[in-house]
């Protein structure tokens, strides 16, 4: 049923130029006069085109500098490693214990994402962004709370309520950084999903989610730190580390409910039903698609210069109220209908589990970084200088995942074939011929794993054991595998199943990291105890010699199978690119 208002008598239907002219355009010398221009502007409360268009450009700028500020500052439990190895040290937290803080914080990231997302994508980013504030600054000053109160009892505080209550902490912590970072990105999607530098306009936040970490851990390490007996720098002071991101974080996600904000959101729906009506899923429906009238081969669809939807851009409030609802349950069965899509697309259960075989030893070693450097100095080992530190190779991880998120983003915008639209690709279709050279953004993606398989490899190899100045090779190696996996993947995500149900989507794909870092610190924590319990007997066979181990028997069992899970990962991922009804036979990739 149309809700359009009809033509004042007398009039013509103004007729559409079989050249359509670009939306962006303000004229079109193609078109009839000046009929439609002349009744716009008898309606001031109607801004003109050329003002809605600079207001759209302006909340796009608005929309992207919050979307960066946010995800810059959303990665705060990344630096987990800056201080994990402090609650070992003064709270008594057994290896076990501190590894379950750490994975209750990436299960809180991961498991709600598909739930935020869905609301995302129905709700838009704002509220997301008001939870994070929310979350953030009740998870860190609990926790710092927790830690004030635990590190001052001399007995510590590995168990019963106290410990229940910091597990509780990192939850919210967890959950305010899904959020954030969710809203961030999703904000950058849908606004630059559709220009050639979609892969760019994503990168960037996610590579500044991977920069956030760098940031934070040299502040963490520079200004918030102890003052030792002697004059010199100690450890972080987390007290005072965790009250400042309570408030920072508080903040940022304030910031981001009152700036995030999608721009020309009925167009993505619009492109996606007119597809689903391609593919057969809408059979010709009227339902939603208000107002189209029947239409031959080679007809052309009449313009309406009083259809609001003829503008994008255009004030909700001037909508009638039926359109309003109308649109909404366009939107809402769209999306739906996308999601029910998704979840029966094999390929997308290959590139989950894939993803979740990939990113999950990454995880595992990004959590446990701190007690992994311990390992490499045993304390009869005499060295010169100072040793290597956990924030060092945080900032090492941090500024090696920003550069190749961004290096990424650029080059697969550059030389990787792309669809030209923004909606899901259902129908197959012709490959790009605009370039000589192309190399698909699922090599780039398999390049990079292996880049991470490396990292892991040195590691469990004993190269590095005793030479804690050679770290820096697994950190660079495996921070820039992360990064590459982490960005690649909601890019391939956009390219292939479209932008406008882009939270949901990557939401799903995005919870199976959530079970391989539990996996892989249970895995870690179970090696490094047994190893610290063989090593006990030699050193005393007291409480302390219990919790810490020394020497490559600690980790080098966990970071083999780490590798060899990252090359089953490859063998899934090239099995849903090349394999039977993959995405090459489609033509998307």
């Amino acid at each position: 049923m149309s809700h359009r208002r009809p033509y004042p008598e007398g009039t013509a239907a103004p007729t559409t130029p079989l050249l359509p002219s670009d939306r962006d355009d303000t004229t079109s010398t193609l078109g009839p006069a000046s009929s439609t221009s002349s009744m716009r502007s008898l309606s001031p409360l109607r801004p003109s085109r050329s003002a809605r268009q600079q207001q759209q450009r302006r909340t796009r700028h608005i929309s992207f500098a919050a979307a960066v500020l946010s995800s810059l500052c959303a990665g705060s439990v990344t630096v987990f490693s800056l201080y994990g190895h402090i609650f070992q040290e003064r709270l008594r937290y057994t290896q076990f214990q501190v590894n379950g803080v750490a994975s209750a914080a990436s299960i809180a990231m991961y498991i709600p994402v598909p739930l935020l997302g869905y609301l995302c994508d129905r709700v838009g980013p704002a509220p997301l962004s008001l939870l994070s504030a929310v979350f953030f600054g009740t998870g860190y000053s609990v926790a710092a709370g927790l830690y004030k109160r635990a590190a001052a009892d001399e007995g510590g505080a590995g168990g019963g309520l106290s410990y229940a209550t910091m597990i509780l902490a990192f939850v919210a912590i967890g959950v305010g950084t899904c959020s954030m970072y969710l809203s961030a990105v999703a904000t950058c999607a849908k606004n630059f999903g559709k220009g050639k530098h979609r892969g760019l306009a994503l990168a960037v936040p996610i590579a500044a989610f991977g920069l956030s970490g760098m940031w934070q851990s040299q502040l963490g390490s520079r200004v918030f730190y102890e003052r030792l007996a002697d004059g010199a720098k100690g450890d972080v002071d987390v007290f005072r580390f965790f009250l400042f991101l309570a408030v920072l974080l508080f903040v940022v996600g304030l910031v981001g409910t009152f700036g995030l904000k999608i721009v020309d959101e009925q167009d993505l729906i619009d492109e996606a039903v007119e597809e689903l009506e391609r593919s057969g899923i809408l059979d010709g429906s009227s339902l939603f698609t208000p107002g189209r009238a029947e239409r031959g081969y080679g007809a052309i669809e009449q313009s309406d210069p009083f259809d609001d939807d003829d503008d994008a851009g255009i004030i909700d409030s001037l909508k009638d109220p039926e359109e309003l609802e109308e649109a909404r349950l366009k939107k809402q069965w769209v999306l739906n209908a996308e999601t029910r899509r998704f979840l029966k697309d094999p390929t997308m259960w290959c590139f989950a589990i894939g993803f979740f075989f990939m990113i999950g030893p990454g995880e595992g070693f990004i959590n446990n970084l701190g007690t992994i450097i311990k390992t490499l100095y045993p304390p009869t080992l005499h060295y010169v200088g100072k040793p290597t530190s956990a924030a060092t190779h945080v900032s090492i991880v941090g500024f090696t995942s920003t550069v190749v998120r961004l290096l990424t983003g650029s080059l697969t915008d550059l030389l990787a074939p792309s669809p030209q639209a923004r909606h899901v690709q259902i129908t197959s279709i012709a490959p790009v011929h605009g370039r000589r050279f192309a190399v698909s953004r699922v090599a780039f993606l398999l390049f990079f794993a292996i880049v991470l398989s490396l990292g892991l490899v040195a590691l469990a190899s004993g190269f590095i054991q005793n030479h804690g100045e050679r770290f820096w090779i697994v950190s660079g190696l495996v921070g820039a595998g992360y990064g590459a996996v982490f960005s690649l993947t909601p890019i391939i995500i956009t390219v292939i199943w479209g932008v406008e149900n882009f939270a949901t989507n990557w939401g799903i794909v995005a919870m199976f990291p959530a079970l391989g870092a539990t996996v892989w610190g249970l895995i870690y924590s179970a090696v490094y105890q047994a190893g610290a319990r063989r090593s006990a007997p030699a050193a005393g066979g007291n409480e302390e010699k219990d919790l810490f181990c020394y020497g490559s028997e600690c980790y080098a069992l966990t970071f083999w199978c780490m590798a060899i899970s990252v090359w089953v990962a490859c063998g899934l991922v090239l099995w849903a690119w090349k394999g039977r009804n993959g995405w090459a036979q489609r033509g998307i990739v």
